[in-house]
């Protein structure tokens, strides 16, 4: 496009007709200005001006959907599913989560015979993504027929008519909007579906985009007695997350962030990293996903490949300079980088606390690095795809996000994926601003 109004100038408007135009004289001084103006206009009118974060919202579960400890092991004792091996397994599992009493179940499994129907799951998804769209969209004062492109995910539920066709029906949006619904992908979907949207951005200029993540648990519970497909049963909670995008030149001046990075790794390959976790059937017939003991050193291998890939895009020459020297001295020990000076804040997906011990060790993190995680394991437990969401509320709302820090999602999945995604605040926050830990912000930390 641009060459062709190059092209067009110059064949309307050669230099043997430009000794006047009309009455005035110009010279080839201004030919050459008025053409160097022309590019440059151009440029900033068809290039791609990035991916803006405008703005998200978490599900906020009530109260009474609250689960206990002691409420968990009543219910697993009394449904007579669970033989005492069992039991015994999944208390001592909930004990060392490091997940606490205010983490939610949807109400159908706080029931003592639950039921876990189709019906309920779809209740639960729209109680979750309807409530966080509405919460977006109104705050925003936006129009859903303004949204051009719907990316919806979660993992194991996947309903006939699609969860983005529910939203869709919900909000009334427009017939010819741009939607994907994903599934199977895992808890690190919610940063493919950014992927996904930031590819989309590319092609379709002046957008505006929804991305939603969460995953449905009403109906994925585990009857079986494999130890392996047990642990599911007590680290996912109900959670989701409502994420807004833009390339609009107008939305530059409100957004949050901007999408600065963003790799992808995906260890399918491997047949033990596709194997770590894996939904199945056991001996019996009963489904459930199995959560193998490789899980930890295959995300550690996975991790390694993808930060061997950012690291040159985010790390300081000197960083990566003492890295390269370990490798040619081949020294015992490869040099770790310090992440530190690449990013302010992390947020390191929330699936279980050995999860975050294994990041912070093998990135040599802090205990205060994590912090944003561990809180969120605690109060919200595994939300799955949108728990990295929850740790940006969290760092929102300690006032920790200044104009110009960098934050660093890393989201691990099944598959066996590691994706991570890198914005730059570009705006002042107001950690008053209202979010899912607003309520109770003033009380964390607290001591796992």
């Amino acid at each position: 496009m641009l060459l062709k109004m190059v092209s067009f100038v110059f064949t309307h408007f050669s230099l043997s007709n430009l000794t006047t135009i009309g009455e005035t004289p110009i010279s080839v001084t201004h030919f050459f200005v008025a053409c160097a103006s022309i590019i440059i206009f151009l440029y900033y009118c068809f290039s791609f001006n990035g991916v803006y974060l405008v703005d998200f919202t978490c599900y906020h579960p009530a109260d009474s959907l609250r689960v206990p400890f002691s409420h968990f092991v009543e219910h697993f004792t009394t449904s007579n599913v669970f033989d005492k091996e069992s039991l015994d397994f999944q208390e001592k599992v909930l004990e060392k989560s490091g997940i606490g009493d205010e983490s939610c179940i949807p109400l159908n499994l706080h029931e003592m015979q639950p039921d876990v129907s189709l019906k309920r799951s779809r209740e639960e998804t729209e109680e979750v993504l309807c409530t966080i769209v509405k919460d977006l969209l109104s705050k925003h004062k936006i129009n859903p027929k303004s949204i051009d492109i719907l990316v919806t995910n979660c993992s194991i539920f996947c309903p006939t008519p699609s969860i983005s066709s529910m939203i869709i029906n919900k909000f009334g949006f427009r017939s010819n909007i741009k939607s994907i619904n994903l599934s199977g992908m895992g808890c690190s979907a919610g940063i493919l579906s950014i992927s996904l949207v930031k590819d989309l951005l590319k092609v379709h200029k002046n957008s505006l985009a929804l991305v939603l993540s969460m995953e449905a648990i009403s109906s994925n519970g585990y009857t079986g007695s494999t130890k392996s497909m047990l642990i599911s049963n007590t680290v996912f909670r109900m959670g989701g997350a409502a994420i807004l995008l833009s390339n609009r030149q107008k939305d530059k001046h409100i957004a949050k962030y901007k999408l600065k990075h963003l790799v992808r790794t995906h260890m399918g390959y491997d047949d033990q990293a596709y194997s770590s976790v894996f939904q199945q059937q056991d001996k019996d017939g009963n489904v459930g996903v199995s959560i193998s003991r490789s899980l930890l050193p295959v995300a550690a291998r996975a991790l390694r490949i993808n930060i061997s890939q950012l690291g040159p895009h985010v790390l300081p020459y000197s960083e990566q300079l003492k890295y390269l020297w370990s490798v040619v001295c081949k020294k015992s020990k490869t040099y770790v980088p310090n992440f530190k000076k690449a990013f302010e804040h992390f947020c390191i997906h929330a699936g279980g606390r050995a999860i975050i011990d294994a990041v912070e060790e093998n990135l040599k993190l802090s205990k205060e690095d994590g912090e944003a995680s561990r809180m969120t394991l605690y109060r919200f437990g595994n939300t799955s795809s949108s728990s990295y969401w929850y740790e940006l509320c969290y760092l929102e709302a300690k006032g920790k996000v200044k104009k110009g820090d960098r934050v660093w999602q890393i989201a691990f999945g099944s598959g066996f994926k590691v994706n991570s995604a890198v914005w730059k605040c570009v705006s002042n926050l107001d950690p008053k601003e209202r979010n899912a830990w607003s309520d109770r912000i003033h009380l964390y930390p607290v001591d796992i």
